[in-house]
């Protein structure tokens, strides 16, 4: 047990900065949201605060606590907003840093693409509130049931029931990482050549046969309103796409990423980024392609800082 002084705030301060990154990522992946999560941390700060040392047995169990819950709060109001808005809602992205600049430990890497890729965030939708974090607690950071059960106020027995469901529910959807990140990256190349160029047929030996393509501008910028399904669709709109460019005479500089822990590309265009690209692959094939055009989801999509809070479990 950390001991703090109750009316010292600067060393709550320090203490709790000890667990900044760990509430971060819990809540990151709780909501998909920068912003989000960081008010989470913040509010959690706050409750850290106002709290008696008498009442805190462990500082960790407290603060994870406190985060869950809020966070489980406020995704049962945001799954009501989600209702109204226009089109697809994509988790915001974060950039980790440059794949050609990469010297990030591979085990760190295979870390975030354990839990933070935009094919397992999306697919974590699927999932109620109290599903989501009985899941996240459990299979991304470890947590025992026991723990669990006394942050979400359930039975241990009730968790792993609750756990063993969202495992079952999403079992058959689950993103599989077969290919190496070496070749993730080669392919990735292969779709910035080949989208850049126009050249379908390229695509096409890509994409996987029922690939989807998700797009989110979030009502502000030109996006598909509806998921694309099927690789003669997606290639024929990034074909459009392509042609469009042409038409008007746009220049973009498109940059190899690595977007929450796996390739993408950045496109940039009057130095301004413009879209975030994450894809997933299974199997040596493009199966997703979640593009980020919404600019308020990428106004913290390249801060260092939260990419280093979010990496750690």
């Amino acid at each position: 047990m950390i001991t703090v002084a109750k009316n010292d705030p600067i060393d709550r301060l320090d203490v709790f900065n000890q667990y900044r990154s760990l509430l971060f990522a819990i809540a990151y992946r709780m909501l998909g949201s920068v912003t989000d999560a960081e008010d989470m941390v913040q509010d959690t700060f706050l409750r850290w605060q106002q709290a008696s040392e008498q009442s805190i047995k462990s500082t960790q169990a407290y603060l994870t606590t406190i985060i869950t819950r809020l966070c489980i709060d406020r995704l049962r109001s945001a799954r009501v907003q989600r209702e109204h808005y226009i089109g697809s809602w994509l988790p915001e992205p974060i950039v980790t840093e440059s794949t050609t600049n990469s010297a990030t430990d591979p085990m760190t890497v295979a870390e975030l693409a354990d839990s933070l890729t935009m094919a397992f965030l999306v697919l974590l939708e699927r999932l109620s509130p109290l599903e989501r974090a009985v899941f996240l607690l459990r299979e991304a950071f470890g947590y025992d049931y026991n723990e669990i059960g006394q942050i979400v106020e359930k039975k241990a027995a009730t968790c792993r029931q609750i756990f063993r469901r969202a495992r079952q529910h999403l079992a058959d959807q689950r993103p599989r990482f077969q290919t190496s990140l070496q070749q993730q990256e080669q392919l990735t190349y292969k779709f910035m050549q080949a989208s850049q160029q126009g050249d379908v047929q390229g695509l096409l030996d890509l994409l996987a046969k029922d690939i989807t393509l998700w797009s989110d501008g979030g009502g502000q910028v030109v996006a598909c309103l509806k998921p694309l399904h099927g690789a003669a669709k997606v290639a024929g709109f990034l074909r459009a796409i392509y042609r469009r460019a042409q038409k008007l005479g746009w220049e973009y500089e498109v940059e190899l990423a690595q977007i929450n822990g796996q390739p993408g590309l950045v496109y940039t265009r009057d130095n301004t980024i413009e879209t975030v690209v994450a894809i997933e692959i299974v199997d040596n094939r493009i199966q997703s392609l979640y593009f980020m055009r919404n600019p308020d989801k990428l106004k913290q999509s390249f801060s260092k800082a939260i990419a280093e809070m979010v990496s750690l479990r």
